[in-house]
């Protein structure tokens, strides 16, 4: 099941932000593992990493308040100073783990070479709503080539949230900020948030397994009381979906080898946000046909459909209408018109059997339906053999076989 995932990744650019907090927990070195083992694979991997507990913990020893405002910290001169303590000690401690190699370990011979510098340029957010950010700064600009000359290097990028101006300012930066602004100046193939919790249905408290960008924003309007883990990286998925990357996962970081899972299997386990449907309902082309076959073989075995060449369907690819999900051909069907006989023949519905139960079928059926209405025939016919309660149940009615039209006489297999 992976091995369309490992060819399909490999030389691609992932970017992956993880929060400050990762690195307070046991299995921090798990994901170090799951990092190496990613970049042995031949993706070219960004990590942009969180430093704000970090921070927190540093202000509390110091018994100075931690400010913020529409969920950004205001960095005073004091805070500023945590921030490059916090910066410099994360950073050292996230190269250590990248550079084990011991025996006997999952990272025994690995070798990683890990590049940090100054690739974010900043500014200060200045003043808003009449509140000063002071050494809170935005994305300027990101060194984009000089990032890709070390990832041609096969080396890991790593970069801390904060910036630097040309007058030789420092500013604390949004994590989720700069790994959005990394994403977006690399054209990077995938954007991973490593959040400290899923993304649930705020109903049924069931993972989202899939957004819209459009979608995304209206969760966000609807639910103003997200925690901070989980608003900024959907508004950092909105951001980079509307600027051309196509995929952004949220992942929860307490899922033991959920970058894998999610990267490796086709349904995954965390949220993928896209700008377009993952899943889609649309007319078959000449390139679905492979897929069309290897969904219905199966069923052909069992006598469920009939036996239909490839011939065949590339001479009627236009009457298909296939679900699709991330590349792969899940379900299909076909409405046959005939003008001449004034009806319509419903065939070859099916869904992949890992995809049933959740009204694909009856998805597939309402499209083709409403084709037949549309084209204003008197009968829809379909043909089966062990399926006809399904039908039936939507409105058809058996039909003694001198009452089918000639064409489906000819065709019709006892």
């Amino acid at each position: 099941d992976s091995s369309p995932y490992i060819q399909a990744h490999r030389n691609k650019t992932f970017v992956i932000n993880f929060g400050g907090e990762a690195l307070q927990t046991d299995n921090f070195q798990t994901l170090i593992h799951d990092f190496t083992l990613l970049s042995s694979l031949g993706i070219r991997l960004v990590l942009v990493h969180g430093i704000r507990p970090q921070i927190d913990e540093r202000l509390s020893k110091l018994h100075h308040p931690a400010r913020f405002h529409n969920r950004l910290r205001i960095t005073d001169e004091v805070a500023l100073q945590c921030v490059k303590e916090a910066a410099g000690l994360v950073r050292v401690e996230i190269e250590a783990q990248l550079s084990m190699g011991l025996a006997n370990s999952p990272m025994e011979n690995s070798e990683l070479k890990v590049a940090s510098g100054n690739f974010v340029v900043a500014k200060p957010i200045g003043v808003i709503d009449g509140v000063d950010y002071l050494y809170t700064g935005a994305v300027r600009k990101i060194n984009s080539a000089a990032i890709h000359a070390q990832l041609e290097q096969n080396n890991l990028v790593l970069i801390s949230p904060i910036g630097y101006s040309p007058s030789g300012d420092v500013f604390n930066l949004s994590a989720e900020q700069v790994a959005t602004s990394v994403a977006i100046a690399l054209k990077a193939e995938k954007l991973i948030f490593l959040t400290e919790e899923s993304c649930l249905d705020s109903v049924s408290r069931q993972l989202i397994a899939q957004l819209t960008a459009q979608e995304a924003q209206t969760l966000l309007l609807k639910n103003d009381d997200l925690l901070d883990s989980m608003h900024q990286p959907l508004n950092a998925a909105i951001e980079s979906c509307n600027a051309g990357i196509d995929r952004v996962h949220l992942l929860n970081r307490q899922i033991d080898g959920a970058l894998l899972q999610e990267l490796f299997t086709r349904d995954g386990v965390g949220t993928l946000i896209s700008a377009t449907p993952y899943e889609i309902c649309r007319r078959a082309t000449l390139s679905d046909i492979g897929g069309i076959l290897e969904l219905i073989k199966p069923l052909e075995q069992q006598g469920i459909l009939a036996k239909r060449s490839r011939e065949k369907i590339e001479m009627e690819i236009n009457d298909y209408w296939i679900i699709s999900r991330d590349g792969l051909v899940i379900g299909c069907s076909a409405l046959h018109v005939n003008t001449k006989e004034d009806c319509a023949v419903l065939a070859c519905l099916a869904v992949h059997v890992d995809y049933q139960g959740a009204a694909r079928g009856q998805r597939l059926y309402d499209q083709a339906f409403e084709q037949a209405k549309n084209t204003r025939l008197s009968k829809l016919f379909v043909l089966s053999t062990q399926t006809a309660q399904w039908f039936i149940e939507r409105g058809f009615e058996s039909c003694a076989l001198e009452n089918l039209p000639n064409s489906l006489k000819a065709l019709y297999n006892p």
